[in-house]
């Protein structure tokens, strides 16, 4: 366990950022809290250990270097080790992110202090966009995702920033086959299965009857303390585990564990081999299940059969061009120009508008003059050799 020492002023070039960490400050940040420190002081000292590396504070660090101190104040940690150490890192800058606000509080402290004449821009908020809409904004990214243009919105989650582990939330189909075989296997109610895993749900406070089933699919990364306070409490529960840590998290000695294996892409795109714990039966240190294994399978299979989506381009007439087509010619050797004059910039066609779709990346109407050699252009020509095959043919 670490411990503190007493705070001490330690010069600024002294100290020795974590070269891996994770928390990216921008200039705008490290801005604001720089002007947060000219206004109330250095009044969060950086957490050092004793060799002057930094184990929290690297934004405060970066600006009281923008504001040429020449030392802050440290605090020395002691007695953790290396992996504690890079951990704590990691969690000091999560956990915050992990708040809520009160939007009313918030616009009511903001408005005090506007009536004061007071600089709301140290806070880190502005007034006139803290609303509703606002919040929404900095909870959940708004990437603009258009209805209908699968095309577009796939080019869209190539740039999504991925998501842990526990953001896992797992499709309906999966669950259902999940839950139908917990029901039929241990001759259970689905009525009194409950999910205290949504996004933002916090199973320690929800309230449980002595009926309730836990069937559902916990953060991955604290199965363990989840499955330890289940059973304490004599909480009956199914749940979804990795299959790689699976025995990791199954110490306890009212947990069996259920080895599947059966791969799962969950709604994040995370395809995790996915096994369960349970305490619904405790015979058992461990067991396999072939018939789950089926049901979680096909579910899965049957998924990715409807995701599974032609990436063929759109058929679009000869009098349309679009970027990817052009490029297409271009791969292929095909010599092909559009005079300015024989086109005109479009972003759907009228067809395409009624069923809220549009050409991805836009495109040209062209001349029926210029659609005649697209056309031509893409004509394949038979070989000498494919030639005397097709004479060939029926002919046997």
């Amino acid at each position: 366990m670490g411990k503190v020492k007493s705070i001490k002023n330690i010069g600024v070039d002294k100290l020795i950022p974590y070269i891996n960490n994770a928390k990216q400050h921008t200039e705008e940040q490290v801005t604001k809290i720089a002007s947060s420190i000219r206004e109330f002081g250095f009044l969060s000292p950086v957490l050092i250990d004793k060799d002057y590396n930094i184990i929290a504070g690297h934004g405060r660090v970066m600006a009281a270097k923008k504001l040429a101190l020449k030392d802050v104040p440290c605090v020395f940690v002691e007695g953790l080790t290396d992996a504690q150490r890079k951990a704590y890192i990691l969690a000091d800058n999560r956990l915050g992110e992990l708040t809520g606000w009160d939007m009313d509080l918030v616009t009511s402290e903001l408005e005090m202090l506007q009536e004061n004449d007071f600089d709301i821009d140290l806070t880190g908020f502005e007034l006139e966009n803290v609303t509703a809409d606002w919040f929404a904004q900095h909870e959940q990214n708004d990437d603009s995702r258009q209805e209908g243009n699968d095309e577009y919105n796939e080019f869209l989650d190539k740039f999504e920033q991925p998501k842990t582990t526990d953001d896992c939330y797992t499709p309906d189909l999966v669950y259902d086959a999940v839950a139908d075989w917990v029901a039929n296997e241990y001759k259970v109610s689905r009525d009194n299965f409950v999910r205290p895993f949504y996004p933002g749900g916090d199973y320690q406070n929800a309230k449980y009857k002595k009926t309730d089933i836990v069937v559902d699919n916990p953060p991955f990364s604290i199965l363990s303390e989840i499955v330890r306070f289940y059973c304490e409490r004599g909480i009956r529960f199914f749940l979804f585990a990795p299959s790689l840590t699976l025995f990791s998290s199954s110490s306890s000695s009212c947990v069996c564990s259920i080895c599947v294996g059966g791969d799962v892409i969950y709604e994040n795109k995370a395809n995790v081999s996915t096994s369960f714990l349970t305490n619904l039966e405790l015979e058992y240190r461990a067991r396999t299940a072939p018939t789950l294994y089926k049901a979680v399978r096909e579910a899965a299979d049957k998924i990715r059969a409807e995701n599974r989506r032609d990436l063929a381009k759109n058929n679009f007439p000869d009098e349309v061009i679009t970027s990817s087509k052009l490029a297409y010619f271009s791969k292929y050797g095909v010599d092909f120009k559009v005079r300015r004059e024989e086109s005109e910039h479009i972003r759907a066609l009228d067809a395409q508008k009624e069923l809220k779709q549009a050409i991805f990346g836009s495109g040209f109407l062209i001349s029926e003059k210029a659609a005649a050699e697209k056309a031509a252009a893409t004509v394949w020509k038979l070989s000498d050799r494919e030639w005397e095959i097709v004479r060939g043919l029926g002919n046997g």
